[in-house]
This record gives structure tokens, sequence and C-alpha cells, in this order.
């Protein structure tokens, strides 16, 4: 809209304007040097070279003090223009750099990316990978399943009667405190030496098996050793298999009953203090070891839980949803008159990490009232599990009810809602030590194919709520050959140290008899697991080929990531997959969703869209055009996308047969060439097998090098096309340091250096001592100004970050460079492609200066228009810089210049932290708009714990009021509590257990958490525009305008006059997030499929095995005494697990 004239005030001309007008010139300090802290202005002319200073033509004029008219305002943005692109054009060398191309067209072929052809290979490759370790795992599975089946068990056997690599056993006898120091272990554990291996980056011993045994379950028990006894013959088929695939990684057999046994052997990571690792919790087991899951969990809160009872319920459901994963669905409810959700999920959600924090975090408010219910709570367990309105996992169906007891069986509920069919499982928990009778508890398991546990202390969870898995086991094993499928796991971290994997599993089955009626055993043993490292599946992706933007990916079915670029998890959680969705992975829109969908239903497809993408350094948003095709990977969950940007379609392959030619463009590698060609920065991408790396480019360069005086380009061990392509681009952009770099004074415009970055690999930096002050990466490919010069036609201006919490730029100390970057566009025989960036950095102060003149109403370039009481002119950048704001802003919001000098300081800074009033301004005018996402894979300090006694984890601390009640002290609860303290002195460790360190990562010192992402880019306004900031006394005018072919807002604006109107900031720093809204989020769930297979269901399953309990009342006299005892410092004897392992039948 017009905007009506404003008032200004006449400038004063000070001594710097006056020498400004210096005729002569003076040197300018050298690239990278230190400027003294006090030096003379810049003369004009050092500052606008005659052949690039346009014609200063006077703008019309207006009455005096005026805010400048928008055509005068469009007239310095042109003049912005063209100095901008003069320079780009004698500098950047954009048309050379093409002319040198062609002209050494023999020296390269032009290659296509066919799409189709491309994803379906290496879906292909990826699948013969695969099924080289399915071939392996079916070996071993049926090993297993022959080996247990004749072996023949032992009453009798003893610890010293078995030899085993116990991979504990060193940190153990480290350990003064360890259980086995405590106990006087006899087990006979062999010494091995080992070999560092680059494939597993770790120590191993390829003769031998290693074992696992968890830290809460004895050694020495008769279960465990006849488990190590027969096991002991997989070690011959682990060798076997390695013989036959070298590539294996990892082999495991994870066992039911905890034991695991892994090949090669290897010590084992232990923490410094408890080691809670336990394979039947691990992502891997838990999906090879059932069918997927509906579950409700029913938590009895009637004021008959004491308090104990309920911290140990609270616990339990912690760890029962550690058991379910992302195939599994689940809802948690407390009842004791009526039932109620927990949390605000009023339906079954699926069991991923984020729904699971938000149960855990909800049982902690559970509150014990009332009287019990049991109608209630499983007649809201039913009426969940029949809600056929929702996604869900449709398969194994289940009631976990958790209660202190009660004598209600409530036949009529199982009658309406289960009988006779039973296709829901119920499994009962007795929590706490009580006097009630359990009874009706067995009978409510044993009428539901279902079983009876006892929770009497905090020991007893972690293996009592992992056991209900042998119940779902038995459809399985009774389906024989059909369950036996191979299944590939979500992605998760290692716990020897592989990083991210994934796993293929297939469970291991009991083939004995069961009594002399030749019942069949329905018992699953464990699962047997393969690891294959995602750096392997890389490495299958094409090198190189895809260009800076182009990429492949891979999801499952739940459409998490298998592989992307994006994937990068800062922290993993042992005990939980990394679940990160496509579409957090990019950022989401409908296009996407409907690729992804596709993915997931095994379909073949190719979409061309226009998306958002971030940069690199997720400061900006560019939206680009995409081609996306995708096939699915066959005998896998898995599905294959491939990711190009039109210019990718084609690439370069160099083809240098003249050795001659090679060894000439080499010399310009070394570093005794740079003084004069400039310095050459080379990416650390893998040339040859043999070469070193290094995270300083300078030693890889040298690493490099070296390698090279032993080995010729061509040489087998080397990737030739690599080494081809950086030798030719050596080349390439050495003549253009000939032609036109080398002949061009930099100094007389204002430019620290001039740079060229190309797809083989070469960054060249002009002149070298500009590479001083080099900090871009040496890889183009992850350089941020290379790839958005590839997605941005024009100039792309890069300020230097800063953020807003570290200190301003040091501009009387430092040279400080603004990148201007534009990429160089080949077209050869109809085929068009982006093999290079060429740009220039331009000195800040010197450009900020030139800015001012240009955005100037000067009639002749050395006599400043001052615009004062008596003249009748408009005001402009350079003389009223004390009434007018000038800024130039990139399209992230990001300063880049600006006219006044106390803000050259902050150029890079997001341009709100600088004029909240204006920025706030330019985005309710929609000269941007915000885009807002979630980074779930960041990391985070750890929150400081609110309790910091010794008592570790989840353990009921009683209150004073507790200690002040009689009847509590009267307890069972009160005696089992006081032996667990008592226990906590004498195994002191456990006291003291790190939460981080007892899952097993002694390094971590951070936590997995959630920012909030919000970046800025243009919005829809591409013209020039008027408007006035409305703060009554205090409005200001300003004037906005996109500069043509560049990524820049040139902003002219009244200096506000008073700080009323602040009444917002836009903020685009990361900040810690809780994420979207879970309660929302359910609601309106991603598409997802779950397995193929389900097996939930047998004819022929036995269900009488369905758990056992007696109830008794305790006597006060017998805890004394037991008291007592361990007073004396008695060790305590370890007890059997008797639900663990009891009814295996082995």
């Amino acid at each position: 809209m017009a905007v009506p004239a404003g008032t200004c005030s006449a400038s004063r001309p000070g001594p710097a304007r006056i020498a400004l007008l210096w005729p002569g010139r003076r040197p300018q300090p050298g690239l990278g040097a230190r400027r003294p802290a006090s030096r003379p202005p810049r003369p004009l002319l050092l500052l606008m070279p005659p052949l690039l200073l346009l014609p200063l033509l006077a703008a019309p004029g207006a009455s005096a003090y005026s805010f400048p008219q928008q055509h005068t305002m469009q007239h310095w943005a042109r003049r912005l223009e063209q100095e901008i692109d003069g320079v780009m054009r004698i500098f950047g060398g954009v048309q050379q750099l093409r002319e040198i191309y062609k002209d050494n067209r023999n020296l390269f072929e032009v290659q296509e990316n066919e799409p189709q052809k491309l994803v379906e290979k290496v879906a292909g490759d990826i699948e013969s990978l695969l099924d080289r370790k399915v071939q392996a795992l079916k070996r071993l599975a049926d090993a297993a399943e022959n080996f247990q089946k004749a072996h023949r068990w032992q009453d009798n056997i003893k610890e010293e009667d078995i030899m085993y690599y116990d991979a504990k056993a060193d940190a153990e006898l480290d350990d003064p405190e360890s259980e086995d120091v405590e106990r006087g272990s006899k087990a006979s554990t062999l010494s091995l030496d080992f070999v560092e291996d680059s494939n597993f980056k770790n120590k191993v011993n390829y003769s031998y098996t290693a074992v696992q045994i968890p830290t809460d379950i004895y050694k020495g028990s008769t279960v465990i050793l006849n488990e190590l006894n027969w096991t002991e013959a997989l070690e011959n088929v682990f060798i076997e298999n390695r013989r036959q695939d070298p590539t294996l990684l990892w082999q495991v057999f994870g066992s039911a009953t905890g034991v695991t046994r892994y090949y090669p052997a290897t010590a084992w990571r232990a923490p410094k203090k408890i080691d809670l690792y336990d394979v039947r919790r691990r992502p891997w087991y838990i999906q090879g070891a059932s069918s997927p899951k509906d579950m409700v969990i029913i938590v009895d809160v009637s004021g008959s839980v004491s308090g104990l009872t309920l911290k140990l319920m609270k616990t339990s459901v912690c760890e029962m949803l550690d058991t379910l994963s992302d195939d599994d669905y689940v809802n948690v409810a407390s009842f004791n008159e009526k039932a109620q959700p927990v949390s605000c999920f009023t339906h079954l959600v699926q069991a991923n990490v984020r729904n699971k924090k938000v149960f855990k975090e909800a049982v902690q408010g559970m509150v014990a009232k009332g009287t019990t219910g049991y109608k209630a709570g499983f007649e809201y367990a039913f009426n969940q599990l029949q809600n056929s309105n929702i996604t869900r996992a449709n398969c194994n169906k289940m009631i976990m009810m958790f209660t202190d007891g009660g004598e209600d069986r409530v036949q009529d509920v199982f009658e309406k809602y289960n009988w006779p069919n039973r296709t829901v499982r119920v499994f009962t928990f007795s929590v706490g030590q009580h006097n009630y009778d359990v009874t009706p508890l067995q009978w409510m398991a044993c009428a539901n194919k279902g079983y009876y546990f006892e929770i009497p202390s905090i020991g007893a969870i972690r293996i009592n709520t992992q056991e209900y898995l042998d119940v779902l086991g038995r459809p399985m094993v009774l389906a024989g050959k059909e369950a036996k499928q191979v299944q590939w796991t979500n992605v998760y971290e290692d716990a020897l140290g592989l990083g991210l994997v994934v796993t293929g599993t297939l469970p291991v089955f009991n083939l004995t008899q069961d009594g002399p009626g030749e019942k069949k055993n329905q018992l699953i043993l464990g699962v047997m697991g393969i690891d294959v490292a995602l750096n392997d599946i890389k490495r299958l992706t094409p090198n190189c080929t895809l260009g800076a933007n182009g990429y492949v990916f891979a999801i499952d079915l739940n459409g998490y990531v298998l592989l992307h670029p994006n994937l990068k998890p800062q922290t993993t959680n042992f005990r939980e997959p990394v679940t990160l969705d496509f579409l957090d992975a990019e950022l989401e829109d409908e296009n996407k969703e409907e690729i992804r969908r596709s993915m997931i239903d095994g379909n073949k497809g190719h979409k061309q869209i226009r998306t958002l993408v971030k940069s690199l350094d997720e400061r900006y948003i560019d939206e680009v055009m995409r081609n996306y095709t995708w096939v699915p990977i066959r005998s896998t969950n898995y599905s294959l996308g491939l990711v190009l940007p039109p210019y990718s379609t084609f690439y370069l392959q160099a083809n240098l047969s003249d050795q001659i030619l090679q060894v000439k463009y080499f010399e310009f590698l070394l570093p005794s060439s740079f003084e004069s060609e400039g310095h050459v920065f080379i990416a650390p991408r893998e040339y040859c097998k043999d070469l070193n790396a290094s995270d300083n480019n300078t030693e890889f360069l040298k690493n490099f090098i070296e390698l090279m005086e032993k080995v010729t380009p061509d040489s087998k061990q080397c990737n030739n096309f690599l080494l081809h392509n950086l030798i030719l681009d050596t080349g390439i952009t050495q003549q253009l340091v000939e032609r036109v770099w080398r002949d061009q004074d930099l100094n007389t415009y204002s430019l620290l250096a001039v740079f060229a970055a190309t797809d083989g690999g070469i960054t060249r930096v002009f002149p070298n001592k500009a590479a001083e002050d080099w900090t871009e990466n040496p890889e183009p490919f992850n350089a941020s100004f290379y790839r958005r010069s590839l997605d941005n036609h024009g100039y792309v201006f890069k300020p230097p970050h800063q953020d807003a919490l570290l200190r301003p730029l040091e501009l009387e100390n430092d040279t400080v460079g603004i990148l201007v970057s534009t990429a160089v566009e080949l077209s050869l025989g109809g085929r068009t492609l982006r093999p290079a960036v060429v740009g220039v950095k331009l000195d800040l102060e010197a450009w900020a200066e030139k800015f001012k003149v240009l955005a100037s109403n000067r009639t002749h370039q050395d006599q400043p228009q001052k615009c004062g009481p008596s003249s009748h002119c408009e005001m402009d950048c350079e003389v009223n810089n004390e009434d007018l704001l000038c800024v130039l802003i990139d399209d992230g919001g990001f300063l880049v210049l600006s006219n006044q000098n106390h803000q050259w300081d902050q150029v890079g800074r997001f341009f709100s932290e600088v004029d909240a009033n204006l920025m706030m301004a330019l985005y309710n005018n929609s000269f941007y708009t915000r885009k807002e996402s979630y980074d779930y894979q960041a990391a985070c300090a750890p929150q400081p714990q609110g309790n910091l006694g010794a008592a570790p984890r989840g353990i009921f601390v009683p209150t004073i009021a507790d200690f002040l009640n009689l009847a509590w002290w009267t307890s069972a609860a009160a005696w089992s509590l006081f032996q667990q303290l008592l226990y906590g002195l004498i195994y002191h460790s456990w006291f003291q257990a790190d939460p981080t360190e007892a899952e097993g990562n002694p390094e971590a010192r951070e936590s997995s958490c959630v920012m909030k992402q919000t970046q800025y880019y243009f919005g829809s306004v591409n013209t020039s525009y008027n408007a006035i900031i409305d703060c009554g006394n205090c409005s200001r005018l300003f004037h906005a305008q996109r500069l043509t072919n560049t990524n820049l807002l040139f902003v002219v604006a009244e200096k506000p006059l008073c700080s009323q109107c602040e009444a917002g900031r836009l903020l685009q720093k990361e900040t810690h997030s809780d994420g979207p809204e879970q309660c929302e989020l359910v609601q309106r769930p991603r598409y997802r499929r779950g397995p193929h297979i389900c097996f939930d269901y047998n004819a022929t399953e036995d269900t009488s095995d369905c758990g056992r309990g007696a109830s008794f009342p305790p006597s006060l006299g017998v805890l004394v005494s037991l008291q007592l005892l361990l007073l004396l410092g008695l060790p305590p004897r370890p007890q059997p697990q008797v639900h663990a392992h009891a009814s295996r039948g082995l």
C-alpha cells in the first residue's frame, strides 16, 4: 500500500564521511591476516572499482525529510542486483568453467541414473545379502533343536562339570563386590586370547563362543547348567557358518532361560556397576519369540493395596510395557469400583517408545482407594479388545491383571465376553506378600488359557513380567515348520559395539515329547539371531553417482527408516529400538504420506513431487523438485526407495586413460602447488582399501598422496570411479585458476577468496592463504553451501553462523567473510547436469560500506548528497543511517549486511534477535513462512534426579507415616522391605547403580530427547512492498523487496523511536520439547501394517500348565529369625527361579 511521507532529521557529516572521499587507494590487509584495532576508513575507489561501479543516477526527488519512495528503493535494489551479478560473473567463473568442461569433453563421459533399474539392483543386492544370513540362521535353528532333543537332562550336574567362556568373568573378578566373588563360584571358566577385528569393532576369538548370563539369574542352578551343557554344541555350527560366509557378524542364541551364547567370543561390555542386560528383553528376542499382541493391563488400586504393593505394581507395569514392541498395541487402566484409563489414551495404542513413555508417567499417578471390583476391570478390558474401529495388532489378545488378591472370580464376565472360544488370554499377577487366598486368581488364569504369577518383592518383577512370552509361544511351537519364518527387526543399537544393526530372527522350538503319552512339547527354547550392520547395507547403495542431494532410503512395515541420510541418533537406548518414522526423517506432506503407504503395502512406484527440504545445517528450508522411485525388497518386510533431483539424472564419469595426463593433474594435489594454484581440500572418501582415514584434511591428503605413490588410479584395490573423477576435477579447477582467478586482483573488489567445489570431491580455495579461514566441510556433499546452491537458481548468500548464546563476531580482530555461491549447469547433447559450484567470499566490512553507497542518493561517486533542512531529497542508507535502517536478510531470516556499524558483529544472527519488531512485520506480511518440525534423535543433558538418596530406582522408600503405623510394621511387606534393605548393605554396588550405566552403556552421559525446530523461508511475496508497523506514536514505515537472482531480501525501515511495539519475538533456535501432543496423535495414527503371519491359536494346545502358588499366613517369628540371621552377616542363599524354569520340562 502507499505510505505517507515520514519525518527525518538531518545527518551529521563526520570525519569518517569526509575520509571516505579520499581519491587514493591503500593495499588491503593480507587475506586471513589480523587487522589492527584502529584503522583509517576504506577509500571509496577501493569499495567500488571503476569497472564495476554502476552509473549513480540521481533518484527522483521528493519533499524534504521524506522516507524513500518505493521507486527509489527499487532503484537501489537494481543497483545491488547488478553489483552482485557483476562480481560473480567476473570472479565466480561460471561461464568460464562451462567452457573448460566443454574443452575437456574427451576426458569424461555423461552417464545416466536410471531410477527404476538402480533401485531394483540395490534391492536385489540387499536381498542377496540378507538371504545369506537367512541360510545361516536356518542351519543354526535346526542344529539347536536337534542338539536339545538329543541332550540328556542331568539332575546332579555341577558347575565344575561345565567348561565355557563367561563373558563377564573378567569384569566380575575385578569387582570384589560381584555376585560370583560373594558366592565363591566354582564354574570352570575358560581364559581366552583375543585379536582386534575391525569388522566387529572389538577384540574377538574365532575359536570359541562366549556366554552372558543376567545378573539376577544364579549361574549354578540346574536349569542353567543343563542349558550351558547342550548349547556348547552350537560352537561348531557357528564356526562352520563363518567359514561359508566370512561376512557374518554376531551369531547369537538367546535362550528362554536368559542365557545368551554368541559367536565369536568377546568380553562383555560390562558397565561400571550393575549390568541389567537380559536377552529376553532385547527388541530382537521379543519380536522373534511371539506374534504381535493386543494387550490391556488393568491394575487394582483399591484401598487394600498397601504402599509397598502399589509401588511394586507401578514398577511391574513399567517392566511389562518394556516387553512390548512396535508391532504390539496396548492400553493401561486402573480399577476399584469402576475402571478408568490411567492416561489420556481411551483405546489401544501402538506400543511405541513415545506412547509407552506416556503410560509410564501416568501409572506413577495411581492412588489406592475404594474397594476391589474385578468385574469393572475385566469388562473395561474386554470392551477395549472388542473395539474394531481402531488400528490394532489383531493377533494375540490378552489381559494382564495386577492385584493384591480378592475372592471374586467374575465367571459371569468370562462367560459373556470370552467363553467358549477363549480368544483372550488372561494373566493374573498376585503382587506383594499378603494373607489373601490366591485360588481365584489362579482360576481366572487357568480358565482363560493364561498363567498365574506371583510378585512378592522387587526382585521377582523382571522375571515374572516376561514369562508370559512362553505361553504366547505355544501356538508357534505347535505350528511347527509353518512358524519357522525369519523376521527382520527394527534398527537398534548393538550391545557389543557394532553400532546400528538389524537382526534376522528365527524361533527355536523344543522338539522333545512330554511324558509317557508322547505329547508334543509346546515350549519355545529361545530365539536365534544374526546381526547385519547398517553400514554393510549402505555399502550396497550407489557411491557418489547420485550427487549431493540424491540418496537411497528404506523403511519397514511400521514406516520406520532402516536407511536414510537423516537417520543419525545422537544417543541410543539399549532397551529400545531406534524408531524414526520416514515422515519424521523428512518434512511431512501429502505426497510423502502416499509414497510411504505404497511402500508399506509392498508396491512399486515412481512419483515426481515438489517438496520442502531442510538444509544440512538445519537453518534453511528450500522448496525443491524430487523424483521418488521405490520397490519392495523381496523376502523381507522392507521397501527400498531412491530420491533424485532432476539435475542428478546424469553424472560425469572421468575417462583418464592418458597416464601422462593423470600425473600432470595429480601434481596439482601436491601442497607445493598450492601457493600458485590455490589450496585444495579433497573429500574424505574411501578411494582405496589401504587409505588411512583422518579427520584432519591436511593429514588425509598426505596419506592419499603417499598411497598414490605406491598404487595407480587403476589399481584393483581402489575405487577407480572415485579416483578418476577426483583427478579430473583437480585438473578442471586448476584451469579455472589459470584462466580466471590468477589474473584478478581480489583486494580491489573486497574479496577474501574465490572457490570452486565439485561432485568429484575437490574444493579449491584461492589464494592459498584464504584456506586458513576456510571452515566449510571438505566433503562437498556434506557442505551446506554446496547442496543449497544445487537446489537454488542464482546466487546463494551464506553469512557466518552465529548462535544467539555465543559471543558476537570480533570484527576488529578477525577477517569475517560472507560466502556467495552458485551452481554450474552444463548442457551436453541435450543432457543437463550440475557437476560443480563456484563462488566468492566477501569481506564483510568492505561490502557493508559498499552496501551503504549502493543504497544512497549519490549523483557522483565522490559527493554524497546530504538531506538537510533546506534540501529537497529523500533519506538514504548512507547519509541518514542514524534515522534509516537498511539491511539485507537471507531466505532463512539471517542478517547478511546492515548500514548500522554496530550491527556488523551480529551478521549471521536470526534477524528477530537484531530487530524483533521489524522481523515480526516481515513475517506478518508474508515475506517469510514458518515451518515447525521435531527432531526425535536429539541428545540432552541428563535431568537432575529429585531423589538423591542411595536407594535404587523403583524401590519403595517408606514415609514417616509408615514408620509410625503399627499395622505397617506388622505386615509382611515391611519385613520384605527390611530384607531388601539388608540385601542392599551386602550387595552395596546395587544401591549405587547409575541409571545410564545400569543399561549397559557406561560411555553415555546424555539422554535422548525431542527438540522442536523452527525454520523460516521466503513466502509468497515476490514484489516490492511498502507497509507500516502500526504502534500508535511509535509507528514505523518499512519497505521490503526481494533481490532478483539471489536469496536476499532488501529491507529499508525507519529506526524505532521507542520500544512499545516489542509485542513478540519470533524464535528460530532449537528448543527442548515434549513433541507433539501424543493424546491427539493417537487419534489419527499413521498407516502401518503388522507382520503377515499370526500364531495365536492351536487346537492341540495344552493349557493345563497355568501357574501354581500357595498362600499361607506369614509367621512373624520366622520373619524375625530370618532378619536376625541376615544381621549376623550370613550370606543369602541363591533362590531358584521357580516360575522361570520349573515348568520347562527340559
